[in-house]
């Protein structure tokens, strides 16, 4: 999801009131700061700087979309290779277990009953102890 470009309501107003300030007086000037120039100077720096935000969130937008896109390559290679260490040594060997895969012999569940019965001996166990 791209990141939303900004946008703001407060330049906007200050391009529109520089006009009707011009209307008014094109060489409006209060004292040194407060001048129709300084307010146009300011907005066209606002202006550049914002520009620069919203090509800078562009740029991460596309690295992102880049790393997104080979984060999802190297799974792939990475379990493709897994895989082949499972068919090459099989999925219940030490090659497959140092390769970061799950042996076989420890995939195994326990069955329903052997649960049940760990499950009432650990809740005994939790009784005895609060008493």
């Amino acid at each position: 999801m791209t990141r939303q470009k900004r946008t703001s309501r407060i330049l906007e107003k200050a391009k529109f009131r520089v006009a009707s300030f011009q209307a008014i007086d094109p060489n409006l000037k209060f004292d040194e700061q407060y001048n129709l120039q300084n307010l146009t100077q300011t907005i066209e720096e606002f202006s550049n700087v914002l520009d620069a935000y919203n090509a800078a969130l562009a740029l991460v937008d596309s690295s992102k979309t880049k790393v997104d896109t080979m984060e999802k390559t190297l799974r792939r290679l990475s379990d493709k290779m897994l895989k082949g260490v499972g068919f090459k040594y099989g999925t219940d060997s030490n090659e497959y277990e140092l390769a970061g895969g799950v042996t076989e012999s420890e995939r195994t569940r326990k069955g329903r009953i052997t649960r049940l019965k760990n499950q009432a001996e650990s809740a005994a166990n939790s009784n005895s102890q609060t008493e």
